[in-house]
């Protein structure tokens, strides 16, 4: 049996990408699984079934987690996303910071452990190591799916718009970088290029507010369109408007939005990062150094000119092959053997 962690899923009042890993693995999992909540768990579990998180955690939060932990009563085994909240803690939620520590340490804890991406793997081994831990549990990668949404995958792109639109989502924050996108597409607006953008996200309430009041004052002069906290329809139907999709991240653990444009055949331009380029560099993606101005500027206006290279791009992008969320859990189930 296979008891899954749903604690802060079930209670989620926003759509993120640990939700959205949490419920998709849950659905394909099916009932192979048993939806616990730990607060409410009665821990009557066998030596031979597993406990399986996707979430965040703490001591704090679960009292008596790091007991249940070390009985060993059942084998254990947890997703990690990344170590943001440690690489960049001055633009992190406060409780993520002072929580992750403490979180990445327990993992050492668990039998199994699946990272999200191989630069998130080597971020946690790193950290075990800097810690000098003795033993630690193997960590392998586990791809996620790119179909977010549960449609089939679309591999023949319509002409779009009229006017040729871009499309940004993932939460309003400094990591997501949207203050280099404001920056460069003003750039363009102000050469006469026209195009309109779309931001698609909610707002973190301790570092994105600047950039949304920011992004609202443009769309007061410039075709910017601001979307806040929308549904995985709402999405859906932007990819099929968009003639691309932009993410200029500072810092990602697997970049699920790249991979689910892909899905929806939208070619990406997005940071050069090493975790981003895992998955860019299979095709459909133009990557830019992350955080020049210029080299944004520069790659906006070739994919909003060139149409052979979007047409390029577009192909890659509906014949490379993707992860479906389908072969994530059955990737989860073969780890747990």
């Amino acid at each position: 049996m296979i008891h899954f962690d749903r604690t802060k899923a079930d209670a989620a009042r926003h759509r993120s990408g640990l939700t959205r890993v949490s419920d998709r693995l849950a659905a394909g999992l099916g009932a192979e699984a048993q939806a616990v909540q730990w607060a409410d768990w009665d821990l009557r579990v066998r030596r031979d079934d597993w406990f399986v998180t996707a979430e965040l955690f703490s001591e704090a939060e679960r009292p008596g987690f790091t007991a249940f932990l070390d009985s060993r009563a059942c084998r254990t085994a947890a997703v990690f996303h990344d170590a943001i909240p440690l690489k960049h803690p001055h633009i992190t939620w406060p409780q993520s910071v002072a929580r992750h520590p403490g979180y990445m340490k327990l993992l050492a804890r668990f039998d199994r452990v699946l990272a999200v991406s191989a630069a998130s793997k080597e971020e946690l081994e790193g950290f075990w190591r800097w810690l000098g831990l003795e033993r630690t549990p193997p960590v392998a990668v586990l791809p996620l799916g790119a179909d977010f949404n549960g449609e089939p995958r679309v591999t023949r792109r319509t002409s779009g718009a009229a006017v040729p639109q871009l499309l940004s989502v993932g939460i309003i924050e400094p990591r997501k970088n949207q203050a280099l996108l404001l920056d460069g597409c003003e750039r363009l607006w102000s050469e006469g290029l026209r195009f309109e953008l779309h931001l698609a996200g909610r707002v973190n309430p301790h570092f994105g507010r600047p950039i949304a009041r920011r992004a609202r004052a443009l769309a007061r002069r410039h075709p910017l369109h601001v979307h806040e906290s929308p549904d995985d329809r709402v999405v859906a139907g932007l990819y099929r408007t968009v003639r691309a999709t932009v993410f200029p991240s500072i810092a990602e653990g697997c970049g699920l939005p790249l991979i689910e444009s892909l899905w929806m055949g939208v070619p990406c331009v997005c940071s050069d990062l090493p975790v981003l380029r895992e998955n860019a560099d299979g095709g459909g993606c133009l990557p830019v150094a992350s955080g020049d101005v210029m080299a944004w500027i520069n790659a906006l206006r070739q994919v909003l000119t060139d149409d052979a290279l979007l047409a390029q791009l577009a192909d890659q992008a509906t014949s490379r092959p993707l992860p479906t969320w389908t072969e994530t859990a059955r990737r989860l189930r073969d780890a747990l053997r």
